[in-house]
């Protein structure tokens, strides 16, 4: 059991690191405004393996998983997926924020303040 472990875990971290230098048009200019601390002097982290998932970003100090969702999330089948995927998220404290991508690109201010507006309250904890 401990090797079946150990190989998702590493499975993991190598999809992550794939995703992160494939990320998308969305994902890099929400990244833009996130790193280094750039947000409220919340520390990102991009494309982090949690909970057997990889979160697009999570702020982990405040259990928040911000998710980008590009067309195939409408999808039945990944409606249920990213469903399921947000209720054993929530179930371990986390609060997950999803977005379409389109948002991202169209409506970046909004987001930005959607997430400082969720992120606002526990800071002060």
């Amino acid at each position: 059991k401990d090797d079946w472990v150990r190989e998702q875990k590493e499975w993991l971290t190598n999809r992550a690191r794939e995703l992160r230098k494939n990320a998308t048009n969305a994902e890099q200019l929400l990244w833009s405004l996130l790193r280094d601390r750039q947000l409220l002097g919340v520390k990102f982290r991009r494309q982090h393996p949690e909970e057997g998932a990889i979160l697009d970003f999570a702020a982990t100090k405040y259990k928040l998983a911000i998710e980008l969702d590009g067309g195939q999330h409408a999808q039945e089948t990944h409606v249920a997926k990213d469903t399921a995927r947000t209720k054993k998220l929530e179930a371990d404290g986390w609060k997950v924020l999803r977005f379409w991508n389109n948002d991202v690109l169209q409506n970046l201010e909004g987001v930005v303040i959607t997430i400082a507006d969720t992120l606002t309250p526990t800071l002060s904890l």
